[in-house]
């Protein structure tokens, strides 16, 4: 056995990636096992491992003593002496075990453990390898698409795009390459589930941080990120630097920088907002494209956008969706308000002496679905 025992275990590290020592220790302990249930005693029965033969031998353990009541756990001094003079009351001695038969049932219930140990083993090994990816952007190939997800082949693991994690307007064919982002992974009894997700607000903040050295580097900051996957997103950005411009090395030249990610993201909009310490301007800001005269914070910490009439429908957007981004991106709940229908009397507001506190002068807004023209490609005609 000695040989092929040694292959064996060569192999499953070259293979599986499992140690020798993970499939010894399960081995060892389904021989103790078996010979426990067929001999009924385990207690002073000890396998070891012979590395240079590659053979498993049995050990029973006998104490020295005056007076033996059990033979298979103790062992007479007088005849413990005869072979050693050295042995004394107390020694333990150990006893190479080679019952007749045993080796067949000891190979079937190792066997059995051998094979369960692997299957533990080789799921640890895998759980290893994908959640090192956790938090970051993997790509993988549509095995199957379905009414209920799209299956994602990751290479070792498959993975379910359900449909909250699909961006609406993409279509998914068997043999397409897909960019996703891991959410999570998780071992469990069947195996390493990966969660994935391709409307995660963080997948954009890592497709930044790839294709802009700056965001990479720290010197411009995400601060926060809203998404409607595949429509718009709103993003905080600050700069660490006074000589670099935050929104400038976004966006870049024409756009050149954010295209690529636009195109991957199905033509999702991007507006870049520049961060602001103080809550008023920074909400006044995340509102764009829409013209804000000014923003009030009322006494229970909301806010309030008061607009001009014809900017009210851009303030709050196509089914409220430019106040609810800007409401998520700033952690802050937002109200909009026409100034002909306006009455400061209504409020409370959070200022020194109660005086109401307003937003500065805005810059006019950065929209880059307007300002990046995108080239018709076959990739993204249509």
């Amino acid at each position: 056995m000695s040989k092929e025992m040694l292959n064996a275990f060569a192999m499953l590290e070259e293979q599986k990636g499992i140690k020798p020592e993970i499939v010894i220790e399960a081995i060892e302990q389904a021989i103790t096992a078996a010979y426990k249930r067929q001999y009924g005693q385990a207690q002073n029965v000890k396998v070891i491992f012979d590395e240079k033969k590659g053979n498993f031998n049995v050990y029973s353990t006998r104490e020295v003593v005056d007076e033996v009541f059990d033979s298979r756990l103790e062992i007479s001094l007088e005849d413990a002496l005869e072979l050693n003079p050295h042995y004394e009351i107390g020694d333990k001695i150990m006893f190479e075990e080679k019952p007749k038969d045993f080796a067949r049932t000891a190979a079937g219930a190792a066997k059995q453990v051998i094979m369960q140990k692997m299957r533990e083993e080789e799921r640890t090994i895998i759980y290893n390898e994908y959640s090192r990816y956790k938090d970051e952007i993997i790509q993988g190939t549509v095995e199957k698409v379905d009414a209920r997800a799209v299956y994602i082949n990751l290479g070792r693991v498959d993975a379910l795009l359900t449909k909250k994690d699909q961006i609406p307007q993409e279509n998914y064919h068997v043999g397409d390459r897909v960019k996703v982002y891991v959410t999570d992974v998780v071992l469990t009894p069947k195996g390493t589930r990966v969660f994935i997700s391709r409307t995660a607000p963080d997948m954009l903040k890592r497709m930044f941080e790839k294709e802009i050295p700056e965001v990479f580097d720290g010197t411009v900051e995400i601060k926060s990120i809203a998404r409607d996957a595949g429509d718009r997103a709103k993003v905080i950005v600050e700069s660490h630097d006074e000589n670099v411009d935050a929104i400038g090395t976004m966006v870049g030249a024409k756009g050149s920088r954010i295209q690529g990610i636009i195109r991957e993201l199905a033509g999702e909009k991007m507006d870049i907002i520049e961060y602001s310490a103080d809550k008023a301007t920074l909400i006044a800001n995340a509102l764009k494209p829409a013209r804000i005269e000014q923003v009030l914070i009322t006494a229970d910490g909301s806010s309030l956008a008061v607009v001009a009439r014809d900017q009210l429908s851009l303030a709050i957007g196509k089914r409220g969706q430019n106040v609810r981004l800007a409401a998520h991106v700033t952690n802050s709940k937002i109200d909009i308000k026409a100034a002909d229908e306006f009455n400061i009397d209504d409020y409370e507001f959070v200022g020194e002496d109660d005086e109401v506190v307003e937003a500065s002068e805005i810059e006019e807004p950065v929209v880059l679905d307007e300002a990046v023209e995108i080239p018709e490609t076959e990739e993204n005609e249509g």
